[in-house]
């Protein structure tokens, strides 16, 4: 079937061809009835792996990694900073925290870090960004020296009542 189409002013009108949308519908389900069975004939299935679940909820599959969760270019700036000194300081650090920031009107940012779900060191930055880096190294030091510290506590002293993450 010819269908006329719609072209800018000035340019000549021309007839083209164009697919019906029901034989696209068609094919396209033919396609989604017909892929799976080909992929269960050549794709083995494979072995059964352990289940996500099972395991100590102190294991951290992904070790040493620094998330940010700043919201301005003065979080993003400290982040930076912060990233570059823990990296120099300790290269071989196994521990994973985050960066958060919440932007205050008075204050300027609020930072906090967090090492397992625990603020390891809180701060409030103004909002001139050359005060960004001194701020980073401290938080980078206090910050590291506040999680060996919690590290050490927690095989320290032990609570019936409490699980090892409630520590």
């Amino acid at each position: 079937m010819f269908h006329d189409v719609w072209l800018p002013t000035g340019v000549s009108r021309q007839r083209t061809n164009t697919v019906r949308p029901l034989t696209k519908n068609l094919s396209a389900l033919a396609l989604l009835i017909i892929a799976p069975a080909v992929h269960a004939t050549t794709v083995p299935h494979a072995a059964k792996s352990p289940s996500l679940d099972s395991g100590n909820i102190d294991n951290e599959p992904l070790d040493g990694i620094v998330l940010n969760r700043t919201i301005t270019v003065l979080g993003w700036d400290f982040y930076r900073n912060f990233v570059a000194i823990w990296r120099a300081r300790f290269p071989n650090s196994k521990f994973t925290v985050s960066v958060f920031e919440r932007p205050t009107a008075q204050f300027g940012s609020e930072i906090w870090i967090q090492y397992k779900e625990r603020r390891m060191f809180h701060t409030f930055l103004s909002p001139a960004r050359s005060a960004t880096k001194p701020a980073a190294a401290a938080a980078a030091q206090m910050t590291y020296k506040n999680i060996v510290d919690s590290n050490v506590r927690n095989l320290l002293f032990s609570d019936v009542d409490l699980a090892p993450e409630e520590m």
